[in-house]
């Protein structure tokens, strides 16, 4: 199947369309994390890529409606906890919301700092520490640029990616 738009962004193709259509696009399961006047707080993000490496920079898109936007706003520090295998689904999905208020979402879970202050996950594949460095709106989202200040490998060589709206292992 092939969609098109005709012009410019008034005629881009529809909201369903697009997620279905990223719902394709696989995709690392990442915990970002940081430290606001309510404490430590955190959600599950797969809108993550890497910039550059002069200086070390991350992009990370925060929904301005998610309740861990202002602390990250605010601070301006977060961290990039990319999830390993299949003992980290749960995990992934407390931080994804719902029932869990945000200081049960760090049960279960060692949790360490660098040099933000930024809750770490011990057991990530790998963690970015990062200090916020430029944010842009883009719609719904903020785009925030990551300058990556702290890295912590958690020894495991295992990965957890989303792809068809489901959760896959890689070894």
């Amino acid at each position: 199947m092939s969609v098109t738009a005709p012009g410019g962004a008034e005629d881009a193709v529809s909201r369903d369309i697009y997620r279905a259509g990223m719902a394709k696009l696989p995709a690392a399961v990442n915990i970002i994390t940081s430290i606001g006047e309510d404490g430590r707080c955190g959600f599950t993000a797969s809108a993550v890529c890497s910039v550059t490496d002069s200086p070390p920079t991350l992009l990370v898109c925060v929904n301005r409606s998610n309740q861990s936007h202002k602390a990250i706003a605010t601070s301006r520090v977060l961290c990039v906890n990319t999830l390993a295998g299949p003992h980290h689904e749960a995990l992934s999905m407390a931080f994804a919301g719902g029932v869990k208020t945000m200081g049960e979402r760090f049960d279960g879970a060692p949790w360490m700092e660098l040099v933000t202050g930024a809750p770490v996950l011990a057991e990530a594949t790998v963690a970015f520490d990062c200090r916020v460095t430029r944010m842009a709106t883009v719609g719904t989202h903020d785009v925030m640029f990551c300058e990556v200040l702290g890295l912590h490998e958690g020894g495991s060589s295992e990965g957890l990616v989303y792809f068809g709206r489901r959760f896959h292992h890689l070894t």
